[in-house]
């Protein structure tokens, strides 16, 4: 019975979308969708029932960054802005880090953790409110950014290895390696489990990803040497576009070398995504799922589609993350 529920579940993950969609959009809907099957029985059969819903906008956020200038700053934290032991001494809880560096500092250099912190009160309330829009929001937008403070590089202000002769790195580790050897990864994590501290676990997603840092970048400069420039890029067909990517052997040799990296932090990001939605409902006083509206408001639609068309539209651009 548990291996044919693995093939299932390993069937679930192969039929995921690739397509149609920009870089970095791929492991954002992977890790909403597989934090679906983490959750209690209690919870389970809601998450499933609207597991396209929060498969297909989980890239909601980054959609965003395009239409509004103030979402950027929720998707990273620029640690080594703050100095060398920034990860270890800085305010862990919002007012303290306000007093101490000013909110518009702290806007100007990301508020990942405190925005996970933020969403996961919001999220118990629609859950004691019964608001079916509202939690189905907020939980796949939380799923996005607890994903996002996972990634190494969203702890750095050379998030694409700009200032370091690096330019394309992010979507490399990112997307790249994802989309290549997913399909390799064990994404089956455990159930989720209730989150005592939600602030200071949003801290430690941070740390796990920012202690990786140094592999990610000094890793990649290191085969740099060892690979010639054609033998380090290839090109693809995308969208009926011929685009320049990093070739097939430099990926397999960076992932060696990272040793599993990007499959253990987007395993820590399914489990954990799934751990916040379980505190949010705990903390809601385990409201019976089962009672609750069974569709989105016109309303929540049309919100959806006015957010599309604000993308579509929008002129603020999120920080370049470049071409390899």
């Amino acid at each position: 019975m548990v291996r044919r529920t693995q093939l299932i579940l390993l069937l679930l993950t192969l039929l995921l979308p690739i397509h149609g969609y920009a870089w970095g959009f791929f492991a954002h809907q992977r890790i909403n969708r597989l934090a679906v099957f983490t959750l209690p029985p209690e919870m389970i059969g809601f998450y499933k029932k609207h597991i396209r819903y929060i498969t297909e906008n989980a890239v909601n956020p980054d959609r965003r960054r395009y239409a509004v200038e103030w979402e950027a700053a929720r998707h990273y934290i620029d640690l080594d802005i703050y100095g060398d032991s920034a990860l270890y001494k800085m305010p862990r809880f919002w007012p303290e880090a306000v007093a101490l560096y000013s909110e518009d500092t702290l806007q100007a250099y990301g508020i990942v953790p405190w925005h996970i912190s933020l969403m996961k009160f919001q999220l118990t309330q629609a859950f004691k409110e019964r608001d079916l829009d509202r939690i189905l929001r907020l939980s796949t937008e939380m799923g996005h950014y607890v994903a996002d403070a996972c990634v190494p590089l969203h702890t750095t202000q050379n998030y694409n290895g700009q200032l370091t002769g690096q330019r394309g790195i992010h979507a490399f580790w990112e997307t790249r390696l994802p989309e290549l050897f997913s399909s390799e990864y064990d994404f089956f994590v455990g159930q989720a489990l209730y989150i005592e501290q939600p602030q200071l676990r949003a801290w430690d997603l941070v740390a796990s990803a920012h202690t990786a840092l140094d592999s990610v970048l000094y890793f990649e400069k290191e085969l740099t040497q060892e690979f010639d420039e054609e033998k380090k890029y290839s090109y693809e067909v995308r969208n009926n576009l011929t685009t320049r990517v990093y070739s097939r052997a430099f990926s397999e040799a960076y992932s060696r070398k990272l040793s599993g990296q990007v499959e253990r932090q987007m395993r820590l990001a399914i489990q954990a995504t799934a751990s916040y939605w379980y505190t949010a409902w705990v903390d809601a006083g385990q409201p019976d799922l089962r009672t609750f509206p069974k569709a989105l408001t016109a309303q929540e639609q049309q919100r959806l589609e006015m957010e599309k068309k604000e993308y579509e539209a929008g002129q603020h651009k999120p920080r370049e993350e470049g071409n390899p």
